[in-house]
């Protein structure tokens, strides 16, 4: 199905580049698709596409500085994790999204960071449903035994080493992660070192803004996803204190498949072993 590339002014008069994924017909829900750290949007075009066939209005999105809302290099680029990706990129995408479906559930699908930055939305009142994918903590001691002995080089020796010198964090060509702007690798290292992740790091003040969500969550989670344990899933939530939440952990065999992981949820492959069983029924419509 095709979509409209949407060109959106955050309040801070930044573009923000979104694709919309609209039904023949009158949609009967909206799905806003909240990327992960360093994933372009084009990533997540296949489940917006199905969800559009579904009768559902999709949205896709790349924060500032990153995939086709980039603007030239990344160096002197400022972009703050909270206050901007989360605070305006994601607001204005919202805001978007409600004007073009304005009288149907919303529902916010975020991709692990997508899951985590919610509080910080200034309009996520206007959510019904949040269901988070791969979404947990972050904090590195609590990855999979494999996954430690990479995120130790990580943070203590690439991200160090590589940011005062470029700018910027040059992941596309250290073929980690993807590029970023330098303040968004900054916080991400302290969160991912820190037991209780952002709250941990930004304090109370961010505790409170979790404890004001009270949307009904849904936690999708896998358990050969080697950046995301369950006890990072765990972590990451606990922090929703008032809102209603449930929890699926899916195995590739609960799925009927071999390999799920951190990124394979969002491949068109899975339409029927995971988009149809486990996220289509969740959607509120209306």
């Amino acid at each position: 199905m095709p979509y409209a590339e949407q060109r959106l002014i955050t309040d801070d008069g930044h573009p923000v580049v979104a694709r919309l994924f609209a039904p023949g017909d009158a949609p009967r829900g909206a799905v806003l698709i909240v990327p992960a750290f360093g994933v372009a949007q084009t990533y997540y075009a296949d489940l917006a596409d199905w969800l559009a066939r579904r009768g559902f209005a999709a949205l896709t999105f790349d924060y500032r500085g990153t995939g086709l809302s980039r603007q030239g290099s990344l160096r002197g680029f400022h972009a703050d994790v909270i206050e901007d990706w989360a605070g305006r990129d994601c607001a204005a995408a919202l805001e978007f999204l409600r004007a073009q479906a304005p009288r149907v559930p919303l529902t916010w699908l975020g991709h692990s960071l997508g899951g985590q930055i919610v509080p910080f939305v200034p309009n996520h009142a206007e959510l019904a449903r949040i269901i988070t994918i791969a979404t947990g903590s972050g904090y590195w001691r609590e990855n999979s035994p494999r996954l430690k002995r990479v995120v130790w080089w990580l943070w203590y020796v690439i991200v160090p080493v590589t940011l005062p010198l470029f700018d910027y964090f040059p992941g596309r060509r250290l073929r980690k992660v993807g590029d970023l702007p330098r303040r968004v690798m900054e916080q991400w290292r302290r969160w991912c070192l820190h037991p209780e992740y952002l709250a941990g790091v930004e304090g109370e003040w961010a505790r409170q803004k979790y404890a004001a969500v009270r949307t009904p969550m849904l936690s999708l989670s896998f358990t050969d996803d080697d950046y995301m344990s369950a006890r990072n899933t765990e972590s990451i939530h606990s922090f929703y204190v008032n809102a209603p939440k449930s929890f699926r952990r899916i195995s590739p065999d609960d799925a009927g498949v071999k390999h799920i992981g951190h990124f394979g949820f969002f491949r068109a492959k899975f339409e029927n072993a995971l988009w149809e069983r486990y996220l289509l029924p969740e959607l509120p419509a209306a």
